[in-house]
């Protein structure tokens, strides 16, 4: 779909986003982003994995949590939205921990993995992405601003992405549900 002004122009992309974004040679730029941010994830994963109270209790998330539903007398709440504060409560109140931790745990792993072979890169970036954007709603910045921001380009980017990885193969080989003709 194009886009067009009221006075019937098209409007284009700039030369360097349809490069960024669209041309196999910015693979190269992609696939530092995206080998860099799946080694982030495979080590933030591994330290959960190996950890019982991540994989077994759960027991580090629901301390996590508790610790960031707490509205302080003074100062301010690590959730700065109360509909956020809200979830992660009903979360400790149905005893979710106890299955989002090992979730978690794998989950970053798996989207480690996936990233560093470059197999369905929109796809784990995209979930990388959301696990960032919870941890930083729920008050943890740390790192996650830069990684979100990683995972973002690189959504953006899922056509390239992972142009030097698997998705070389897989893209092709499975297609995309969009772009598949109907059977008369």
């Amino acid at each position: 779909m194009t886009a067009v002004t009221q006075r019937g122009r098209v409007i284009q992309d700039p030369n360097f986003i349809k490069t960024l974004f669209n041309d196999p040679r910015a693979a190269w730029f992609w696939l530092v982003v995206r080998v860099w941010l799946g080694y982030k994830w495979i080590d933030a994963g591994l330290h959960k994995v190996e950890s019982p109270a991540w994989t077994e209790t759960g027991d580090a998330i629901k301390g996590f949590w508790t610790g960031v539903v707490q509205i302080p007398e003074g100062g301010r709440p690590p959730i700065a939205f109360d509909w956020y504060r809200n979830f992660i409560q009903y979360l400790l109140d149905s005893e979710a921990h106890t299955w989002f931790g090992p979730l978690v745990a794998y989950g970053e792993v798996i989207i480690g993995v996936a990233l560093v072979l470059g197999a369905f890169t929109g796809i784990a970036a995209f979930f990388g992405g959301f696990m960032n954007w919870n941890f930083m709603m729920a008050g943890s910045a740390s790192t996650n601003p830069m990684l979100f921001v990683a995972a973002l380009g690189l959504v953006m980017a899922w056509k390239i992405a992972g142009y030097i990885g698997l998705d070389y193969f897989l893209l092709p080989w499975i297609g995309t549900p969009w772009g598949r003709k109907e059977k008369s």
